[in-house]
């Protein structure tokens, strides 16, 4: 064995390619190899010399390997440095350009609206997008068979208890009850919405919806809503945006109003955009009906709020200028580029 390890080291010294180390490694290691060939001895052998023959074959086999992986290894990397001493590489040539993504834009004023908010001293809740009939309807004064769910018909998973949320005051609900009447409520809830549409330039079965909910013991009265909106309104659109309130009707507050910003395009005048009204709706609002209070565990007698609710959609067509809903859920990136830019401050 020693013996035929030492003629492997003296022939692996004079190896000049990695085809020659092959047939050595082939000579010694190989199924015909000298080294292998020793494995046909032990049938011969006792079991006590089985045990130092077949120790000693194995040390052999190891060191005999290790020779053939150095010498490899060495081989390889003398190939490796003489392809790159021969070889340059220009690095004046310009790299390739990597397209960067952005942020989807709805994304983008979700949280500007939350930034909004929580400077303000509003809480972002989230709440279950698999909901509840009882806290998308029947805590919001909507009770089974009332007209007003028509209007919000949605996808229903079981019976008619358990649905995808047609709206997201459903975490009004949860976050009042929660509370147990006993401590003041600031949050916005944002997240998806779902409802039985069609899918057009201007609807979706799915959408993003931002709803607000203030309750306190102070006097809340609409001029706290309307400055509130005001505010909102001037950071998402610019300083010169005016408001105004139309009265409407929801269910679940009382008043409610309509919330109109002035034309971006026309400011005011009149223009296709805004249907020659000089106005455009943003979202819904109103107090908050002394029901939804009540069953929510707050006495109406001595707790007031209002509540709001905007489409993120379509508060991001009206600042991007989207004439087309579905560009939001685009994978086009023909489309979606546009958007990939840097706010103005």
């Amino acid at each position: 064995m020693e013996e035929l390890l030492k003629s492997l080291e003296e022939k692996i010294v004079n190896v000049t390619n990695i085809n020659e180390l092959n047939e050595l490694k082939a000579e010694y290691l190989g199924k015909k190899g000298s080294i292998s060939a020793l494995s046909s001895k032990m049938g011969e052998l006792s079991i006590e010399e089985k045990k130092t023959y077949g120790m000693k074959l194995n040390e052999i086999r190891t060191k005999a390997e290790s020779l053939i992986e150095e010498k490899r290894k060495a081989m390889e990397k003398a190939i490796l440095d003489e392809k790159l001493a021969k070889e340059s590489i220009d690095i004046s040539l310009p790299a390739t350009k990597v397209t960067a993504g952005s942020p989807n834009i709805l994304e983008k004023v979700i949280e500007e609206v939350e930034e909004l908010f929580m400077s303000m001293g509003y809480d972002v809740v989230d709440g279950p997008e698999v909901e509840e009939d009882r806290y998308n309807f029947e805590l919001l004064n909507i009770p089974k068979g009332h007209a007003a769910r028509d209007a919000q018909d949605t996808f229903y998973l079981k019976d008619d208890e358990i649905l995808l949320r047609s709206q997201t005051s459903g975490v009004q609900a949860r976050v009042m009850l929660a509370h147990e009447g006993k401590e003041p409520i600031r949050m916005i809830c944002p997240g998806k919405t779902y409802r039985r549409d069609d899918d057009d330039a201007t609807h979706s079965h799915q959408f993003m919806q931002i709803e607000g909910l203030l309750v306190d013991t102070e006097d809340i009265s609409l001029c706290d809503l309307k400055g509130t909106f005001e505010t909102a309104a001037k950071k998402l659109f610019g300083n010169d945006t005016t408001t105004r309130f139309r009265p409407s009707y929801y269910q679940f507050t009382e008043p409610s109003v309509e919330m109109d910003i002035s034309c971006f395009n026309c400011k005011g005048k009149g223009c296709n955009i805004c249907k020659q009204t000089g106005w455009i709706t943003v979202g819904g609002a109103g107090m908050v009906h002394p029901n939804v209070l009540n069953m929510c565990g707050y006495d109406a007698n001595k707790w007031h709020g209002f509540a709001f609710g905007f489409g993120a959609e379509r508060l991001a067509m009206l600042k991007y200028g989207v004439n087309d809903l579905r560009a939001f859920y685009n994978v086009d990136l023909r489309e979606v580029k546009n958007f990939d830019r840097r706010e103005e401050n």
